[in-house]
């Protein structure tokens, strides 16, 4: 793409920072993990439908 093609486009350009590899895999907050884990057991996901 060119530049003048990216100025027009409507879709947003992310770059990612490469040092954000070294967290991959690995779970950063594991009390709130446990928490969000113990609420979605309780209440469950909402029922989605799909529309074809």
């Amino acid at each position: 793409m060119t530049i003048d093609q990216l100025n027009q486009s409507k879709v947003p350009i992310i770059v990612f920072d490469k040092k954000l590899e070294e967290f991959k895999g690995k779970v950063l907050f594991p009390e709130k993990l446990k928490r969000a884990n113990e609420i979605l057991a309780k209440a469950g996901l909402p029922k989605v439908e799909i529309k074809k």
